[in-house]
C-alpha cells in the first residue's frame, strides 16, 4: 500500500546513502580516505585506525567529533579531504528528481557532512534546484545526528512543525530522535524492510517509488 503522507508539507531528507543507493560505492570512498586520515592523525596501523574510526562513530554520532575532542582535528581540514573525490558513482536518477519534485511544500537537506560536500552531490544528482536550504554539520556547531540538539535548532531556525514533517534516513538511530519531536520517520534503504523499530513508521528500499506512489496533501507539479 501507498503510504498516507497527506498531513506533511514540509520534507526533510538525509543525503548520502539516501538520496543515492549505499550500493553505488560512493561511501566507500569516503570512509577509505577517512581511515587514511585517521592513521595520519593518530599514527596507528590502518586496521587499527579504521577502528578507531568506527568506534568514534559510534559514541558520537560522526567520526569527525570523535577526532575533535581527541586530536584536535580541524574540522574544515577533515571536510577538504573529500572536496575532490570523483563524482562518477553518483548516477543521475529522473525517476528520484521526478518525485521529490512533485512533493508539495518545504524540502531541506539534513545532513552531517558539510555544506560544500552537500553541494556537490546534490548538483551531481540534478536535486540542488528541488531543496530550498541545506542544513549541514557546521549550522549545528558539529554536534551530529543523533543527538536531539542538531534536532531542535533545525527546527527553531527553519521554523519547522514537526507533526507536519517527513523525515527520510538511511540510518536507523538518527530517525530516533525525529520520532520524539513528533516528525513522521522513513528509513531507506535495503536493511530497511527488516527494521522493526518502533520509532519508524515507514520503510521503503528504493526512494524513487516510495515518493512517486506515496499519497500527498496535493502534488506540487
Amino acid at each position: 500500500m501507498s503510504a498516507d503522507l497527506t498531513h506533511v508539507d514540509t520534507w526533510l531528507f538525509d543525503l548520502d546513502n539516501t538520496l543515492y543507493p549505499a550500493s553505488s560505492g560512493f561511501m566507500g570512498e569516503i570512509e577509505a580516505r577517512m581511515t587514511a586520515y585517521v592513521q595520519k592523525v593518530t599514527g596507528l596501523p590502518r586496521d587499527e585506525a579504521y577502528a578507531l574510526q568506527k568506534k568514534y562513530l559510534a559514541e558520537h554520532g560522526l567520526t569527525l567529533r570523535g577526532l575533535m575532542e581527541n586530536h584536535g582535528v580541524d574540522p574544515d581540514e577533515f571536510h577538504a579531504l573529500f572536496h575532490d573525490l570523483s563524482l562518477e558513482a553518483l548516477a543521475h536518477d529522473p525517476d528520484l528528481v521526478l518525485s521529490i519534485a512533485r512533493l508539495p511544500g518545504r524540502r531541506l537537506i539534513f545532513t552531517n557532512a558539510d555544506d560544500i560536500h552537500a553541494e556537490r552531490v546534490l548538483e551531481r544528482l540534478g536535486l540542488r534546484d528541488l531543496f530550498e536550504d541545506v542544513f549541514h554539520i557546521a549550522s549545528f556547531d558539529y554536534t551530529p545526528k543523533p543527538s536531539p540538539a542538531p534536532f531542535e535548532r533545525m527546527a527553531a531556525n527553519h521554523g519547522v512543525e514537526p507533526a507536519s514533517t517527513a523525515f527520510f534516513e538511511d540510518s536507523e538511530r538518527n530517525l530516533a530522535p525525529a520520532a520524539q519531536l513528533g516528525m513522521t520517520t522513513v528509513l531507506v534503504g535495503p536493511h530497511a524492510p527488516a527494521s522493526t523499530a518502533p520509532f519508524i513508521h515507514h520503510r521503503t528500499e528504493d526512494l524513487a517509488p516510495f515518493l512517486m506512489t506515496a499519497r500527498l496533501k496535493e502534488a506540487a507539479r
